[in-house]
């Protein structure tokens, strides 16, 4: 019980840190990779909010979590995408954010995603998207998840360029680098944790067979 605890408080801060990462992100008029750049940049040519879009943005990836990572993974990770959206809207209604030096915005921003994300997949979850394909790839290939997310965000920037123009974009890939630099150093897999927590529920439902 006290390790779930410890589980679930990691993963709201890890939450609130990237929520709080990425508004300062959308406060300086940048970007990020990922879903959570689709979002952006469609919150640029709609009226529906970030957290809308973030989640409507996630759910094609859930295939390959279901089929290949696990349904406890899945489950804590639709819950975790949830909550950002959740917090993110909290963040948008009630709290006011200055506008900062784009760098500085970028860095800061960088920095907390990057500790946000690594304490949402140290335990055992996940926001979805690019980070369930990172996983996929890590478990599947044993590729750096943080390579992947890399590769991945920078696609998404050279699509965002076309909404907010290359400067911005360019300084959004340095909250990239800073933000998949250190989720790429953590070393916990919350994939093996998943897995042996379906293993075991499949032992306990053929055992009352």
């Amino acid at each position: 019980m006290y390790k779930l605890i410890k589980q679930l408080l990691f993963v709201f801060v890890g939450l609130v840190l990237t929520s709080l990462g990425i508004k300062i992100l959308a406060v300086s008029h940048l970007t990020f990779g990922g879903t959570a750049g689709i979002a952006t940049i469609l919150t640029f040519v709609t009226e529906y909010s970030w957290g809308i879009w973030f989640f409507i943005a996630n759910l094609p990836f859930f295939f390959i979590s279901f089929q290949e990572l696990g349904k406890w993974f899945s489950i804590s990770s639709l819950l975790s995408i949830t909550g950002i959206s959740l917090v993110r809207e909290i963040f948008d209604q009630f709290l006011i954010f200055p506008e900062l030096n784009m760098i500085v915005s970028s860095i800061i921003a960088g920095t907390l995603i990057g500790i946000g994300v690594t304490f949402v997949l140290n335990n055992g979850s996940s926001l979805g998207g690019i980070h369930i394909l990172a996983l996929y790839m890590d478990k599947k290939f044993q590729i750096n998840r943080g390579v992947v997310i890399f590769i991945c965000d920078g696609l998404i920037i050279l699509a965002a360029a076309m909404m907010v123009g290359w400067q911005r974009a360019f300084i959004s890939i340095i909250c990239i680098t800073i933000a998949s630099t250190i989720i790429g150093r953590y070393k916990k897999s919350p994939i093996k944790e998943m897995e042996t927590t379906d293993s075991s529920v499949s032992l306990q439902n053929a055992s009352s067979s």
